[in-house]
Parts: C-alpha cells; structure tokens; sequence
C-alpha cells in the first residue's frame, strides 16, 4: 500500500503542536505522530492530537447532513437542499420576529478554524443580529470583565521567558488547554522543566495537587472558591509591608489607596482561617512574589473564573501585578513582534477601562449587556423560554455543544428543544446534536487548509506560524463541507451580502477557504504566501522593536477600586464563613480536567473510552473513611440545586472536604442510560436561578457545596438525576418538578 507523510499541525487548542501524519493513496488518514523538527512542540503531541485519526475514521462520525423528523428520527437529504430549508425557515423567522430572533454559538473548536471563525462573526453581521454567543463565557468571562472593569497595559505584561516568578491560581498548563503570557502548552512539560532549571520559582494555588503543583516552591490548597480571599489578602500584605512598586501604581493606577482601604480586613490570620490555609505559607508566597522577584506575573484558570465570585477574584488577582508592577516598561525589547499579525506599536501605558457591558445591546434576562460584542451564555436559554420581543427563536450552533457544557443543564436542554429551529454543525451525535432540527456535518481539522494563528504574539514566546493545506481526504462518498460554507451558503439565499474582514465577498461563486485565509491575513507583516512555502512551519527573525514612551497626552489608567468592586469585597467580608458544614454540605465540588478529553470532546474514541469510560468522582481517603466509603463505591452528588450519581476514586493529591469531577460528561436528562456508560453532567448539580455573577452572568460552576450519600450500584444504572432539591428544616428533601 503506497503511503505518505505529510507535516501539518494540530488545531485542538492554542499549543497547535507540529504533526506528522500518514496518508494512504486515497488520502485517508492513517497515523498522527510530532514533528520532532517542530519549532516550538519539540516532538510533543497530546494523546487527544494523537488519537485524531480515530475522530477522522470513526464508525460514529456524521458523513452527510441530518434533518430531524416528526418522531425524533434523522433523515439524509443533499446538502444545498437543507441550506435551502434553513434559509427558508430562517427568513420566515427574520421577518417576522425581526434579526434578534436568529442567534449563534460558536464552540471551542471553532476558534482554531481559520476561515470559519470569521465566518461565523460576519454571517451574524450580515442578518443585523447581537446574539452572538461563545465558550468564552462558560469558563473565561472572568478575565474579559476584568480588561473591561481594571484596564489594561498596552506593552502587554511580562513574559515567563524572563520571568523570576510565576504564581498560578486554578490553573495547570501541564494539562490545560489555555496558554498564554502565564504558559506555553507546546511541550508543557518540557518547558516546566525548562524554567525551572533557569531559576524561576513557582507559587500554586490550587485544591489539589495537581501536574503543575509538582514543580512548584510553594503550593497552597484552599477551599475552592477562596481564591479573592487569598488575592486580597496578598494586596493587603504587599501594601502592608512595602513590597509594591509605588512609583508605577502612582502613576498608571492612582486608585491603590482606595483598594488598599477595601482589603483592609482580609489579615494573614483572617485569610488562613477562611481559606484554611498555613498563614506562614501564605506569608512565604507573597513574599516571594512581591518582595525576592523583581519580574514575574500571576493569572488565573479555569478554577476561580468558574467559582463564586469569579470577577471579584480575577480583578483582585490582576490587581497583584499592577500594584507589583509586572508589566514591560519603556525601551525594553519586544520579544515577539509577529508574523501574520500587523505589526504594531507597543508603548508603556496604561488603557483605561471601557466597561461596555454599561453600553449598546442588552439582554431581556437581568438587564445584562455584551463583552467583547458576545452576549453571555448564561442568559441564553432564558432568552429562549421567555416570551415577548427579542425572543431567540433560530440558534446555530457551532462545534460546540451546550446541551452538555451549559449550566443548569435541565433548563438548558428545555430551551433548545423549545427552539422553533436549531442547527448544528458536528461531526458527532452530540447532545446538542440529537435535540437539533438539522445536522450539518464539518470537514475535520486534517481535511481542511489552516494557518492564521489567532493571539499568535501572545501564545508563541517567538515569531512563528505555520500554514497547512488540507493533507488529509474527507471520507469517499461523504457529503461534509467546509465550516464556513454553510453561513456563506445560507446568506446567499437570503441574499445578504457578506463583508469579510472588510471585503466584499461574490455571493454568487463561494470562496475558496485559502481566498479566506488570503483575507484575513491582508495586513500581515510577511504575507501568506511566503509561508505557505515553509511546510514544517515559518520562523521569522525578530524585528528589532522597543516599548515606545507613551503618548504625551495619554490620560489612560488601571481603576484599582471602582464602586461595583468595592461592594462585592464588603460582600465577600460579610459572607459567614466558619469549620461546620452550612445546610447539610459537607463539601465543596471542583470542575477537573482530564488529559483525555477537551470539555465534552473525544469521549467516543474507543482508545479513550477504554481509558476513562465515565467520570468518576475524586476524594480525599480521609473523606472516604469518615464516610465507610471505599474506592469504587457508587455514591450520589447532592447539591442544593440537583443530585447525580457517580463512582468514587481515591485521589490523595487533594486536599480532604474537597471533591473533583471532570465537566460535559452525561447524556441527555432522563435519557436512560446509565452512568457507566455515558458518565454524570456536573451541571444538573448548577443553577441559572441562584448564585449568579453580575456583567456576565456566571453561573456556580465550580466550587458548589455538596453532600456525599452511599448508593447502590443499581443507581447507576437507572438513576434519573433530580432536577431540584429544598431544604427543609436542617435536612434536605428532594421535590421534582415538572419538565
């Protein structure tokens, strides 16, 4: 059998790890490996980047576009003739219900779709729609609130390359997918060791003792959700004890005051006590961090932006390097000035707040407004289910799937199957799959060409990128299309012109996917076609560039204390906290990653499978013995919210009361099939209804108290999840509600 190898990269998360892959003559796709030669992944590939062709060859994948019947059942029909449906269902919905009926969500593989992710923005554009929602507001909202709320630093903050120090919050870049300024997840594993050879000391703060929190100096492990305890008591510390940077906060936050007067009351012994932590750690971190470092940042994960008071922590948090002032100052270099990005000019300045969520399109549900022109996750099924004007009737759902993701997982689902047209583009049956009207299946990461790198001067420590072609054949005889085709398809028969990154398209011939890369990439320093010439990736030499002065008339500056955090810190101090359980809940669940899948993807390769079959539920031995639990107990997960059933596994890397549980596992609620084979959705456990964050309306997806009762191994099996629970008195009843 004649065989190839291609080189290309994979487009799973930000890493975008070289890859070698095998092709037979027909292009199907046979093995996936790491480039060795590779620039930045060194040779690495995750076991999810190795186990793609699965995904590419599976039994599972959808070839050709569903359209759901009268009974639940799916039907093939040609392509054109579904996206004549859907534009024909959609008008009727425009013209009557207006644009905002019409809305969309893009998923997380849909940002490392080059020409698709624009796609999806423009599309919107063109029918006049605000509702554009994406995974950036499950898990990461946090961080844009605090752009939106503190202001930023145009140079950008300092790199871990010239880093003394690197303090982590809920965050594990040996296993997550989120890199950064904080960490590059090319070979994490080899860069921890890296960095660590170089000097640099690492401060944890995590539950538990995770991949990271094996290399570092430090680790503290709180309660889930304390972390705007910690950070503010680190504020109050480092103010304290003259470990700042005063000149720099005088100049770029003049708030420091303020903020210093908010954390008054959060002493080292207040904070050990409600975070039950040592406070002579505690003390050992901050000084590190503040006072032995002279460079060095802290960021967060998705632990504290998916707990309580999320936005609080993410600003306290952020607040640490501006009072520590961790940022690139005048004349120093630019270490990564870009490739396809335009190049652009860094000055040492502070940018104010824009605070938009005040400004332009407003939800119906709580008033709450936009970030980053996206409307929150957490509004959109209500914004489904209430009626009235500006009901969301038509949602497209795009590589994602919140019938899995979403929380309040039972109200989620309700909404979508109350949908008058649901669409969505996957290659799976997924949740969010089997509840659509039709199914439009994508062509998978290998069968498509790639190469502008979305925050390539952020996630890359160097000025590189890499373009790939398609190396890979859809299968013969499939019907699977370009993500982008459809949105272009769609407003062609609608005929709604498309401006795409500020060019006109033909809406009588369809682009080619490499005519959109051309166009996204139209003000690229080095331009598109040069490095489509470099198979195994480009590497440009540095430009030299300095951070500029700033402006003379700049005004801009960090707003360390605005009203609306001043109050969620005097609701912080006055939220009691004590050693009794509160309610019955004896524990406090954390969301976990596992290596083997990315959110709810990659459950249904078997290699997968045989490895993790479901999720079980992580605790402590101590927890265990007090409880007469052994490993492989089957127990229930109560919240004040829900119930799910789950298999226990002794974890001793976390720390006892705390327990950990990876999240969009599940099927549908009241499916039927049991946990063993489909696993527990952790948000049946979430509320939309209560403990809700304000601008972005976060729900509690993280730190949630529970309670851990025995079961028996027939509950999972038959266990129908409750979809709420009251408390009476000082025991807990469970009241199911009508659907």
């Amino acid at each position: 059998m004649t065989t190839r190898e291609l080189k290309t990269y994979c487009r799973l998360c930000t890493g975008r790890c070289g890859m070698i892959v095998t092709v037979d003559a027909v292009g199907r796709l046979l093995s996936a490996r790491g480039d060795h030669d590779h620039v930045l992944s060194e040779g690495y590939a995750c076991i999810k980047g190795l186990e793609t062709p699965a995904i590419h060859n599976s039994p599972e994948r959808l070839l050709h576009p569903l359209k759901r019947k009268a009974d639940g059942t799916f039907m093939r029909l040609p392509l054109e003739d579904a996206l004549d449906e859907i534009a024909q269902k959609l008008r009727v919905i425009i013209d009557r219900d207006g644009p905002d009926a019409v809305a969309l969500f893009r998923g997380t593989q849909n940002y490392s779709n080059g020409a698709a992710s624009y796609m999806v923005r423009y599309f919107m554009q063109a029918i006049g729609s605000p509702c554009f929602f994406s995974t950036m507001t499950i898990d990461q909202s946090a961080k844009w609130v605090t752009d939106e709320r503190l202001g930023t630093w145009a140079a950008g903050r300092h790199r871990l390359e010239t880093a003394d120090v690197f303090m982590a919050f809920g965050y594990n870049p040996l296993l997550s997918v989120q890199g950064g300024y904080g960490f590059y997840v090319n070979n994490p594993a080899k860069r921890m060791r890296e960095v660590k050879a170089r000097g640099l000391k690492l401060i944890v703060i995590d539950p538990r003792r995770t991949e990271t929190a094996r290399f570092a100096d430090i680790h503290l492990q709180p309660l889930p959700g304390e972390d705007a305890t910690i950070a503010a008591g680190m504020l109050r510390l480092i103010l304290a004890e003259g470990w700042d940077d005063t000149a720099f906060w005088t100049r770029w936050a003049p708030g420091v005051p303020a903020l210093r007067d908010a954390v008054a009351p959060f002493t080292p012994d207040y904070v050990a006590r409600r975070a039950r932590i040592p406070e002579e750690l505690f003390r050992a971190a901050v000084k590190i961090f503040a006072q032995e470092s002279r460079r060095g940042i802290t960021m967060t994960g998705t632990g504290p932006d998916m707990a309580m008071h999320s936005n609080l922590a993410n600003h306290l948090i952020e607040s640490l390097n501006v009072v520590c002032g961790r940022f690139p100052r005048e004349g120093e270099a630019v270490a990564n000035t870009g490739v396809l990005e335009p190049l652009k000019v860094r000055r040492a300045e502070a940018r104010s707040p824009r605070r938009s969520w005040e400004k332009g399109h407003k939800s119906r549900i709580r008033n709450t407004g936009q970030l980053m022109g996206e409307m929150m996750c957490g509004v959109l099924p209500d914004e489904i289910l209430m009626p009235g004007a500006g009901q969301i009737k038509s949602l497209f759902c795009v590589a994602g799937n919140p019938a899995s993701v979403f929380p309040d997982q039972r109200k989620t689902v309700a909404a979508l199957r109350a949908l008058e047209l649901l669409v969505t583009m996957d290659s799976m049956m997924t949740n969010t799959a089997k509840l659509s009207h039709y199914i439009l299946p994508p062509k998978l990461m290998f069968e498509r060409p790639d190469g502008p790198q979305i925050w390539e001067t952020v996630s890359s420590p160097k000025p590189f990128v890499q373009y790939t072609p398609a190396v890979a054949s859809p299968p013969a005889g499939s019907e699977v299309c370009d993500e982008w085709y459809p949105f272009w398809g769609i407003a062609k028969r609608l005929d709604l012109p498309i401006v795409f990154n500020g060019a006109p398209l033909d809406m009588d011939t369809p682009p080619s996917s490499d005519h959109l890369l051309d166009l996204i990439t139209r003000e690229a320093q080095v331009p598109l076609s040069e490095v489509r010439k470099h198979p195994g990736g480009f590497t440009r030499a540095s430009v030299p560039a300095t951070i500029q002065p700033p402006r003379p008339d700049c005004t801009g500056a960090f707003d360390m204390a605005p009203a609306d955090v001043v109050a969620e810190i005097a609701e912080l101090v006055r939220e009691p906290f004590s050693d009794a359980d509160v309610g019955g809940f004896t524990h406090r669940l954390a969301v976990r990653r596992m290596r083997e899948v990315l959110n709810s993807s990659f459950r249904e390769v078997p290699a997968i499978r045989r490895r993790v079959p479901f999720n079980p539920v992580h605790m402590h031995p101590r927890d265990l013995t007090s409880l007469g639990l052994t490993d492989g107990d089957a127990v229930y997960i109560v919240s004040e919210h829900g119930r799910i059933a789950a298999i226990v596994k002794v974890d001793t890397t976390l720390r006892a009361g705390v327990v950990t549980m990876s999240h969009g596992w599940g099927g549908l609620p009241d499916e039927g099939k049991g946990y063993e084979e489909e696993g527990a959705n952790t948000n049946l456990l979430v509320s939309l209804d209560k403990d809700v964050q304000t601008i972005n309306a976060m729900a509690r997806f993280s730190a949630i108290p529970v309670r851990i009762e025995k079961a028996n191994a027939q509950a999972l099996a038959n266990d129908m999840p409750m979809e709420g629970a009251a408390l009476d008195g000082g025991s807990q009843k469970r009241v199911a509600r009508g659907h």
